[in-house]
């Protein structure tokens, strides 16, 4: 058998063995994550709000935990429906939110959340859709590396378009989501495809974004 490439390795019954990135050893639920939605482009307003409200709670966490309660997230916060979550009074809401043992119950982090959601219909406005913004910041293909090695990105944590929008966002009115939270979701919505090279689910995400039709 050929060595695998640094990062990656093979995981799964006989029938579903397939190499994938180091980070989603740990779990039947990170590989699920990992194998259907990680790194795969999206356009639905809903689901980049989500995103973007979950990696702010993740600050200091890891994924998995916030993967895991991702559900309870979405009943607490109406779906995140932005629309919805920005006609809500925090000053009501929060005593119930930070009763709420099913999500991180951090008082800063829900304040941003709620916080956001306003800032979001703004953005949706200005710009006829959350993806149509986020979009933006797709970076141009030349600046990304050549080989995408576990080494490669790791040295990705942030980069220029990443600390340019958290800026652009801060400047907006967002909380709690600076450049290396920007990175993440940029990784997690397919604005970048950082499946390892080696991992089976990188030539699936290639062949979705060849078909995406990036909004604007």
């Amino acid at each position: 058998m050929a060595k695998l490439p640094e990062g990656v390795f093979i995981a799964g019954d006989a029938a579903a063995a397939e190499p994938r990135c180091w980070w989603c050893a740990a779990a039947e639920d990170y590989r699920r994550y990992h194998d259907q939605e990680w790194g795969f482009p999206v356009a639905d307003d809903h689901r980049l709000f989500e995103k973007l409200c979950l990696e702010g709670f993740q600050s200091g966490l890891s994924w998995l935990t916030i993967l895991r309660k991702r559900d309870n997230f979405r009943r607490a916060f109406a779906g995140f429906d932005y629309a919805a979550l920005a006609r809500w009074r925090a000053s009501s809401r929060m005593p119930k939110l930070l009763a709420d043992a099913g999500i991180v119950r951090h008082s800063g982090k829900i304040a941003a959340t709620l916080n956001n959601a306003k800032q979001a219909v703004a953005l949706a406005d200005e710009f006829g859709s959350l993806a149509a913004y986020f979009w933006r910041w797709e970076p141009e293909p030349a600046s990304r590396p050549k080989r995408l090695t576990k080494a490669a990105v790791m040295q990705l944590s942030k980069t220029p378009e990443s600390i340019a929008m958290a800026k652009d966002l801060k400047r907006r009115g967002f909380a709690f989501f600076g450049p290396t939270t920007a990175y993440a979701f940029m990784q997690a919505m397919g604005l970048v495809n950082d499946h390892l090279e080696g991992c089976a689910t990188r030539a699936r995400v290639t062949q979705a974004r060849a078909r995406f039709v990036r909004p604007c």
